[in-house]
């Protein structure tokens, strides 16, 4: 780990020069690392749940982001699943892409290549320091993680168990290097051109915003959720109960949970029935003026308020829900349009034109009919793992993992040909 910012520059020189010796490295050898920290993750459980409970002891239960720094005997074992999973999917490293043949004879090969050196910024999510590192060794990158002070014990436990899987199998275990939990940290990272390739910041809009707007380094933005479901005037019920509970209730806390519910005006007697059982998890309801009077004496007084403008457009990562009227299918597009964060955004309907016209103009990284936004998911994608949502166009966009993961290179093979 590293703890004197004096040799941040040293730590990043050591980290690219590892990343240079995980290209040797075979897929199967990378498989048999990967098996052996999720089997470490297991085994080193109660180390682990030691160090995360350090840090749930200094953060208040009531704090949105305490479920999220929260690790248990049960998402440690999701978590060794899911690098089984990753371990278990083909490298993305060496896929002839395109090749081609010239007239004059040169041979044109598209490859593709790992991005190199990734620095993740993060926030209280140690889960995110094992997906990150399987990830990246999957795909042949190192990676130089910076995460929060929140997580800052459990962080130094997980990656002390990387490391030592690593040094077991022989390989550098400088391909993973975890920051000092500081600000000073942070913008060392952000400044490390020439030894970072690509920086990756994961937490609230907060965060990736000072990210943008600081680095030297390219960024891929990925997090912030200001998620929307559309509960057009064909919406099921039954549909419709089940997928805005499901969205807004199953973790709160994370960046594919529902926000707002849109909602047609010719459905609006039947919105009690639709929220009711938000209820049963003391979801605040800020609503419209036409929705309120719609669940005025119809939702317990105590978990409903009038919505003002600043309710509109926010990512509540806590058991608070947005309601707002639409008049039509183009009045919820052109509402998402200003207010969405371009994450993921539902409609509930039965009408397929509307359906369509919703799939096709929504513009946001994944569109869904019919479905939960918790969907919105690596391993939900059949991807292995995430390193993040990509919520931008360039690159990748949506789940980022093994593929997204790469970039690629030309190879041109020839016997002697010079351009006129």
């Amino acid at each position: 780990m590293m703890n004197d910012m004096d040799s941040l520059t040293d730590n990043f020189k050591a980290v690219q020069q590892a990343s240079k010796k995980l290209i040797q490295i075979n897929g199967e050898k990378v498989k048999a690392v990967l098996i052996s920290l999720a089997e470490a993750a297991i085994s080193n459980a109660e180390i682990i749940l030691k160090e995360n409970q350090k840090d749930l002891d200094n953060m208040s239960t009531a704090d949105p982001k305490y479920d999220r720094l929260q690790l248990t005997n049960k998402r440690l074992q999701d978590i060794a699943n899911e690098i089984k999973k990753v371990a278990a999917l083909p490298s993305p490293v060496g896929i002839l892409l395109e090749q081609k043949t010239m007239d004059n004879g040169m041979e044109i090969n598209k490859v593709s290549v790992p991005l190199g050196v990734i620095g993740v910024i993060f926030e209280a999510r140690p889960n995110v320091t094992f997906d990150v590192f399987s990830l990246c060794l999957r795909s042949g990158n190192a990676c130089i993680l910076k995460g929060g002070s929140d997580a800052e014990y459990s962080n130094l436990a997980i990656v002390k168990i990387i490391k030592s899987v690593l040094k077991q199998h022989g390989l550098p275990e400088n391909c993973i290097e975890l920051l000092p939990a500081s600000r000073e940290a942070t913008t060392e990272l952000l400044n490390a051109v020439g030894y970072v390739d690509v920086i990756i910041p994961r937490g609230s809009q907060q965060l990736i915003d000072f990210v943008r707007k600081e680095s030297k380094v390219p960024v891929i933005e990925t997090g912030a959720g200001i998620v929307h479901a559309y509960f057009d005037e064909s919406g099921d019920m039954e549909k419709g109960k089940a997928i805005i509970f499901n969205s807004k209730t199953r973790r709160v806390s994370v960046c594919n949970a529902l926000d707002c519910l849109l909602i047609h005006i010719n459905q609006l007697k039947n919105l009690p029935k639709l929220v009711s059982h938000l209820a049963t998890k003391n979801v605040l309801i800020y609503a419209d003026d036409l929705a309120y009077k719609a669940l005025e004496n119809n939702y317990p007084a105590n978990l409903l308020k009038q919505a003002n403008e600043k309710h509109f457009g926010t990512e509540f990562l806590d058991y608070i829900l947005a309601i707002k009227t639409v008049s039509s299918i183009e009045a919820a597009i052109d509402y998402i349009s200003v207010n969405s964060s371009k994450h993921s955004e539902t409609i509930i309907a039965e009408n397929e034109q509307n359906i369509e016209q919703f799939l096709q103009q929504v513009d946001a990284a994944v569109v869904y009919s019919n479905v939960s936004s918790a969907f919105t998911d690596g391993a939900q994608f059949g991807l292995g793992a995430e390193i993040g949502i990509s919520t931008q166009k360039l690159h990748a966009r949506g789940p980022m993992a093994l593929k997204e993961l790469c970039s690629y290179k030309w190879i041109v093979r020839g016997s002697g040909q010079v351009r006129n």
